[in-house]
């Protein structure tokens, strides 16, 4: 792995474990082992840094947000679920004080907003696309309330995680994926609500 590459995979995990406030250029390059004059040549500063990994993020997130239709199932509604809340785990550090964050990087912050945007906005299209296909019943206004609660709770699960479990691992992501899930189960149909109890037990 080339150095600048090992540079934003040491900052990801050191952001995610201390928080990207608590970690300074010096301690980076002491855990890589490398002098700092080395890592000032691939980065001028943290701020740097921070821009390339939230780029990483943002389009990691934006691939999954593009979506033009969406399927019916129980099982994909849950892995879409899944790999949001992963992508979200994997960048940590950005959901756990993102008053802090971006009130100090207003650019970021109003690229994260239009990420938030983006899931609200796909979250209503795969409501309406079950309501459509006689999956789920709602009004628009349920619907649209039903999206900015699930936006909600995914965005900030995982610093409700931290506090109250003091852990992220795979149960706290698994958890989070079936407590948005139990959001839309009142709206499916018995069927559906039903295969998603089953699922819940299954997967927690």
């Amino acid at each position: 792995m080339k150095t600048r590459d090992r540079i934003l995979h040491t900052s990801l995990a050191l952001f995610n474990e201390f928080g990207e406030p608590n970690v300074t250029t010096l301690q980076i390059a002491d855990e890589m082992d490398i002098s700092p004059g080395n890592l000032y040549y691939h980065f001028k500063n943290k701020t740097e840094i921070l821009v390339e990994l939230f780029s990483w993020f943002e389009q990691q997130m934006n691939d999954l947000l593009d979506i033009d239709d969406f399927s019916a199932s129980v099982e994909d509604q849950w892995l879409f679920l899944h790999l949001v809340f992963e992508n979200i785990a994997q960048y940590r550090f950005l959901y756990q004080d993102m008053v802090n964050l971006f009130g100090r990087h207003e650019k970021i912050g109003l690229r994260f907003k239009r990420i938030l945007e983006k899931k609200r906005k796909a979250t209503i299209l795969i409501c309406k696309t079950l309501e459509a296909q006689g999956v789920l019943t709602a009004t628009d206004k349920e619907i649209f309330a039903l999206a900015e609660n699930i936006v909600l709770t995914a965005t900030y699960w995982i610093s409700y995680a931290k506090v109250m479990h003091g852990s992220q691992g795979d149960s706290e992501l698994n958890q989070g994926v079936f407590q948005v899930m139990s959001l839309v189960a009142p709206y499916l149909r018995a069927e559906e609500r039903e295969q998603l109890q089953v699922m819940g037990e299954a997967y927690l």
